[in-house]
């Protein structure tokens, strides 16, 4: 039982078919609605435009199938037994973060249904604190908690190789848990993510991503919408046949074999002559794909910091179309040609592709060299699509807020669809024009975001956990935390 004041979080599945059949519904009609509006610019034209629907519709309907088709895979107790004998090591790399959620990431690990065996924070020369207090706090309290522990300070040299080190501290895992900085697990995350690795094919298992700091303010709220409907859309689909692409990194889990014989490779990527210093965890999980399959745990949830400011969002998502690009020309050559990871690569890419073309063509060429301008209905039904996409929003229930704040999210979708469709596909391209620009780009001043007042992490770090949101009110941002000892 989740122990009062711990935040906690957890995939609610009865919800999630009549977001598919709402889902089908809208798609229909919304077929049906742009292949008559076809009809209307008639000749070739029309032609096009028909053909066009009739691919986006295709490929909708795919993805409302597939991730449909998504198991949590449970925890049996013999499933259990097996899971218990794995040693699992979580590595931590911190860079200028904020102490209030250094240490709030780091009581989530004693928190957990079943505790880690070891975790090793790697601070890679932060410039900013050397997080005294937290640490002498953490060196009891996992000692404390049976859990071995090392926090070693290292000269910045990228999340890599502070990873690196932490692998090289616990050379006897049999399962590798990454985490942010800023990650703070649900209380059952951990045990959550080991159950498919039941599966002896299963070689990465991916967690659910949610912002901590979501009511902050509107873009926080937008991108929390936007950020877990993809996890739970397109990714779920992915995972349905064993093909996630990228783990995020607030939370995955991988076979210790896939990261220590990899290692040499990975903090040794490079790129037109450039080390490539993000998109660590899509690289990580193509390994994982090379040797097996790649799944979604959608019980397995993370609590993270998303950033509260356009240009910190703009900034963070052009590293990721940046590594993106470079990760697609790793899978086209080395992906096998004879798995659905390859094809649902391309597919995606396609996609991507195609509703940029219509796009502009709808309302930049049309109305400009043949005088056919859009209908509203161009509009509306895309925002359509969008709510009923974003009803597996809804089914994610959190302990820190009630079902009627969520509800408020997701009616938002719409800005989210705009959001999406303006300046982050901007963002998209221009990042593949840039991708030769391989360095990361945040965090290089201090930390973004942060929880609250104090910068020590000791005593005083219950203060700033009180901004968390409280359940119980739909207009105070508060959250009670017992007061913890280290004795």
């Amino acid at each position: 039982m989740t122990r009062p004041g711990v935040l906690a979080a957890h995939s609610h599945r009865s919800g999630m078919v009549f977001t598919g059949a709402v889902a089908l519904t809208l798609a229909a009609a919304w077929a049906a609605q742009h292949a008559l509006q076809a009809a209307h610019y008639g000749g070739p034209a029309g032609s096009r435009l028909a053909a066009v629907w009739t691919i986006t519709f295709a490929m909708l309907m795919l993805q409302t199938v597939m991730y449909h088709l998504e198991r949590t895979r449970r925890l049996t107790p013999r499933i259990k037994r097996q899971l218990d004998a794995l040693h699992v090591s979580i590595l931590m790399p911190t860079y200028n973060e904020d102490p209030g959620y250094l240490r709030l990431g780091l009581q989530s690990f004693i928190d957990q249904s079943r505790r880690p065996d070891s975790v090793h924070v790697v601070d890679d020369g932060s410039t900013n604190t050397d997080y005294a207090e937290v640490r002498a706090w953490w060196h009891v309290a996992a000692a404390t908690a049976g859990i071995a522990t090392s926090w070693q300070r290292v000269p910045n040299a990228g999340k890599r190789h502070a990873q690196a080190h932490g692998v090289r501290k616990s050379s006897d895992a049999d399962i590798y848990v990454t985490v942010d900085s800023d990650s703070c697990l649900a209380p059952n995350a951990i045990e959550q993510a080991l159950v498919p690795f039941a599966r002896p094919r299963v070689q990465s298992v991916a967690g659910i991503v949610i912002s901590t700091n979501h009511r902050a303010n509107l873009l926080a709220r937008i991108t929390d919408l936007w950020f877990l409907t993809g996890q739970l859309v397109d990714r779920s689909a992915l995972s349905a046949m064993g093909s996630v692409l990228v783990n995020s990194g607030p939370l995955a889990a991988y076979r210790a074999d896939v990261v220590r014989d990899n290692l040499d490779s990975y903090l040794n990527e490079t790129f037109m002559g450039r080390p490539v210093m993000f998109s660590d965890d899509s690289l990580l999980t193509l390994y994982a794909l090379l040797r097996g399959q790649t799944v979604q745990q959608p019980s397995a949830v993370v609590f993270t910091a998303m950033p509260e400011k356009t240009g910190h969002l703009l900034r963070m998502y052009l590293r990721w179309m940046r590594g993106s690009t470079i990760r697609s020309i790793w899978r086209m050559r080395y992906l096998p040609l004879n798995r659905w990871a390859y094809w649902a690569h391309l597919l995606r890419w396609f996609q991507v592709a195609l509703s940029t073309t219509v796009l502009v063509w709808l309302l930049v060429v049309e109305p400009a060299a043949y005088g056919n301008y859009p209908p509203v209905s161009f509009l509306v039904v895309p925002f359509l699509i969008g709510w009923a996409q974003g009803l597996r929003y809804l089914g994610i229930i959190r302990s820190d807020e009630r079902i009627r704040s969520r509800i408020l999210t997701w009616l938002l979708m719409p800005l989210a669809v705009v959001w999406a469709w303006t300046v982050l596909r901007f963002m998209r391209w221009y990042g593949v024009a840039t991708c030769a620009k391989t360095g990361w780009g945040t965090r290089q001043n201090g930390a973004e975001v942060s929880l609250g007042g104090g910068s020590g992490g000791g005593a005083d770090a219950e203060a700033p956990l009180a901004k968390l949101l409280d359940p119980l009110s739909e207009t105070t941002i508060e959250m009670r935390i017992p007061r913890r000892t280290t004795a």
